[in-house]
């Protein structure tokens, strides 16, 4: 398991109206992503940027990429410490700010909700949270903060 990992993502932009790119009003954002053996990715611009709300966008995918990398290091770091977990949900929130010459995130915070077994295992619950954030790929790849607000609960 240890060594190099690579992906392979194609983009397609889907969105030439008959004219390409000849003017900032005339293209559609649209774009289908697509990875060897899985279901396609409709994705798009963010609505401010002329997208299409409907479909993902960058953004969207960056938050998203940061929650369930936590889950699923998170699901790790608990069976390492014998928490059963048998609920997790998160509701992760990012900001962006824009700038003249262009943008960034300054930050993405997770709300995990996660549930566990037994009432004894709360406050290794807890602690799996900073393990995860230690061990998330993506959350180690970005230049902003990644935080948590987490709540453990028992079943």
């Amino acid at each position: 398991m240890l060594g190099e990992h690579r992906y392979r993502v194609t983009a397609l932009w889907t969105g030439d109206r008959g004219t390409g790119t000849s003017g900032y009003r005339d293209y559609d954002r649209s774009v289908t992503l697509s990875v060897e053996g899985k279901p396609d990715l409709l994705a798009s611009a963010d609505r401010p940027f002329r997208g299409d709300p409907a479909r993902w966008n960058p953004e969207d995918m960056l938050v998203a990429a940061l929650s369930q990398c936590h889950l699923l290091s998170y699901l790790h770091a608990c069976v390492a410490a014998g928490v059963v977990v048998v609920g997790y949900t998160d509701a992760a929130t990012g900001l962006m700010r824009q700038q003249a010459d262009g943008g960034a995130f300054v930050e993405v915070v997770l709300h995990p909700r996660v549930t566990v077994a037994d009432a004894s295992m709360v406050d290794a619950a807890m602690a799996a949270h900073e393990r995860a954030h230690e061990w998330c790929f993506i959350a180690n790849s970005v230049s902003f903060p990644v935080r948590h607000e987490a709540v453990v609960e028992v079943a």
